[in-house]
């Protein structure tokens, strides 16, 4: 069951995010929140996120704007691995709080409460107008890519940050999407291999236990899957409905997450 819903998830969001601008990350990881602890989710989903995004700098990496991929992704790659080493911080905090729900013994954790918070904030900025209307100058590319690598090196959770910055400059979709998908190539490298020499320390790939591994290898498979299927229809999707999708649905598993039900 575990592998049929990674895979799915992987297949449909790979596609989604393709021309909608939100990371792998925003739906995948709750999924493998749900068999693992969140950080291990986070790294999972970190790697799979990696593999899809090189997979899609093939098929639309060629239109990327190089000077708004420098501006973005230099301070968003910063700020990446000190986001990761936040997250590796949190890691270590002592449970905040223990409680039963229908005969289940849930843990309030700092890092699924961190998670889950920052979960539902992007959530809301999906789904409230207003952040539509927010027009950026190009000089805030820097700050963005910053505020964007953070919070992707913290939760995973990039695309909304990213989306609002980049988005605003006005670039065709197959440009956006070129752009987007090589900043985030460059920002995953780096929050990789921060996750593997802190909490990770590489566990993914060094312990006798392969599930998952054989979830993360669904994942990407499927992810593959999911962008050349959305490479093929990019010119016919419209975004503001996928908007509010993601958005509401970042919100519900923000605080299943935040209160320690995921």
């Amino acid at each position: 069951m575990a592998y049929i819903l990674v895979a799915l998830a992987s297949l449909v969001v790979s596609a989604l995010t393709l021309f909608s601008g939100f990371g792998l990350g925003t739906l995948l990881m709750p999924v493998f929140a749900l068999f693992f602890p969140v950080e291990l989710a986070i790294a999972a989903t970190a790697i799979v996120h990696l593999a899809n995004n090189i997979f899609k700098v093939f098929l639309v990496g060629r239109k990327a704007r190089l000077k708004v991929v420098a501006a973005f992704a230099i301070p968003a790659t910063i700020a990446a691995v000190i986001g990761a080493l936040c997250l590796g911080y949190f890691v270590d905090i002592a449970p905040i709080y223990s409680y039963e729900l229908f005969g289940r013994s849930l843990d309030l954790t700092a890092v699924k409460l961190t998670i889950g918070i920052l979960i539902v904030i992007f959530g809301l900025l999906e789904i409230i107008p207003f952040f539509e209307t927010i027009a950026l100058d190009s000089k805030y590319i820097p700050l963005g890519g910053f505020l964007s690598g953070f919070f992707g090196g913290l939760s995973g959770h990039q695309g909304a940050l990213r989306t609002t910055f980049l988005m605003r400059l006005g670039m065709p979709k197959e440009e956006f999407v070129g752009t987007v998908v090589l900043s985030a190539v460059i920002v995953d490298v780096f929050r990789i291999a921060v996750y593997g020499f802190t909490f990770m320390r590489l566990e993914l790939f060094s312990s006798g236990d392969s599930a998952i591994r054989g979830l993360v290898a669904a994942g990407i498979i499927f992810a593959f899957i999911g962008s050349f299927t959305g490479a093929r229809i990019l010119k016919k999707v419209t975004m503001k409905f996928i908007n509010r999708l993601v958005g509401a649905m970042l919100i519900a598993l923000g605080f299943g997450i935040a209160a320690g039900v995921l």
